[in-house]
């Protein structure tokens, strides 16, 4: 029998102390993410919802005729849709817009710019939701998927000024929002050096312990300036950090560096479709958990199979339905793991540049994989008792 939810999608039946906001906290059995009533909860949150995927000249109309406004899509079409399908987080909003994925999963060959949309929810968006939600502060652009990045001098004033910058701006019109979960960093930072050849300055020359050692240094002050100003703009919600690559591997140094001020592990890994696959990624997890000991969020994964729109998308999932299998089964050797505390799926809408979603591109949910995802979902914490 499912369990009994409370409204931010906490199960009631883990009864853990309620202090206004969202927390975490390790009990006898495992972490939890805890609601501000104090409810135990799992965060299964949906990225890249973008309203910019339903006015192409394709299906410009279905947005006319459906919606016509921002916030009649957010009531009417997203948040039903989360809430049917065991979804109670909205996640990094901002959606892969660029066009032809290519070797963008491999992130190690030629310098590529996966162009995102600019404008992620505002406050106002949010308070329309009225959903459990996470916002993203762009430290830094050093994405691994950004074809020209641009490393800061982390030591600077200059950096300083900006990180108090970020957090005034973002931080300040959500300090008090019970809703508010926390707040992501980079995406995929590259704390490996990036395949353009650019890097943090100061590396030239350094080997083993050398480079380690300042690889930490430049980590720690890197979270230890944002984290600061996050802090002092708002003391209420937890700072979810860097969404590692997981595919690519993390190097150590900034795992231990940011301990200190980040709450919560977050990793992006998209596994394969094999049982050796998803215990690759929960071995994975399991290490990198074990260096930082923080709970972990699987911050951004997905599939994806050939559709109509995009029928180059071909992988070794043949259809939805595999979609919906792969699904669970790569989701539920992380979810019985101790200090697993949530996952946030990619994506909303099917779209011309990802090119897979839960939706097609003219807003009808693929039903093979809305399915089997749904049942996932809303059966979660039966797997966890």
């Amino acid at each position: 029998m499912p369990a009994t939810l409370d409204r931010y999608g906490g199960n009631i039946d883990v009864k853990l102390n309620g202090t206004g906001f969202f927390r975490v906290e390790r009990t006898s059995d495992r972490w939890w993410l805890v609601d501000p009533d104090g409810a135990g909860m799992l965060t299964i949150g949906l990225n890249h919802i973008d309203d910019s995927n339903l006015k192409y000249p394709h299906n410009w109309d279905i947005w006319k005729r459906k919606y016509g406004t921002r916030d009649n899509w957010i009531r009417e079409g997203v948040v039903p849709d989360l809430k049917a399908w065991g979804f109670n987080t909205i996640g990094w909003t901002q959606e892969y817009v660029s066009g032809d994925w290519g070797v963008a999963l491999d992130w190690f060959g030629d310098p590529i710019d996966l162009g995102h949309s600019t404008a992620p929810w505002s406050a106002a968006d949010y308070k329309t939701a009225d959903m459990p939600y996470i916002l993203q502060i762009r430290v830094a652009e050093i994405e691994d998927w950004k074809g020209q990045p641009a490393f800061p001098d982390v030591y600077s004033h200059d950096f300083d000024v900006y990180c108090e910058y970020l957090a005034r701006s973002v931080c300040y019109d959500h300090a008090d929002n019970r809703n508010l979960i926390g707040y992501f960093l980079v995406d995929i930072p590259s704390w490996f050096p990036h395949a353009s050849g650019r890097f943090f300055s100061g590396f030239s020359g350094l080997t083993g312990k050398a480079y380690d050692t300042k690889l930490y240094d430049v980590a720690s002050k890197y979270y230890e300036t944002i984290t600061k100003h996050i802090r002092q703009y708002d003391p209420n919600h937890l700072i979810l950090g860097d969404r590692y690559n997981g595919n690519k591997g993390i190097p150590t140094p900034p795992l231990m560096a940011m301990k200190p001020f980040v709450d919560v592990l977050s990793i992006q890994y998209f596994s394969g479709a094999t049982a050796a696959d998803h215990e690759k990624m929960r071995k994975s997890f399991a290490e990198w958990q074990e260096i930082t000991g923080k709970p972990v969020i699987n911050a951004d994964l997905g599939n994806w199979t050939a559709t109509k729109l995009n029928p180059n998308r071909k992988t070794g999932l043949a259809s939805q339905a595999a979609r919906g299998v792969q699904y669970a089964e790569s989701l539920a050797p992380l979810v019985k793991e101790p200090w697993f505390i949530g996952w946030h799926w990619c994506a909303y809408v099917e779209n011309t540049g990802r090119g897979w979603g839960i939706k097609d591109p003219w807003d009808e949910p693929y039903q093979d994989f809305a399915g089997p995802l749904t049942r996932f979902n809303k059966g979660v914490y039966d797997l966890i008792k």
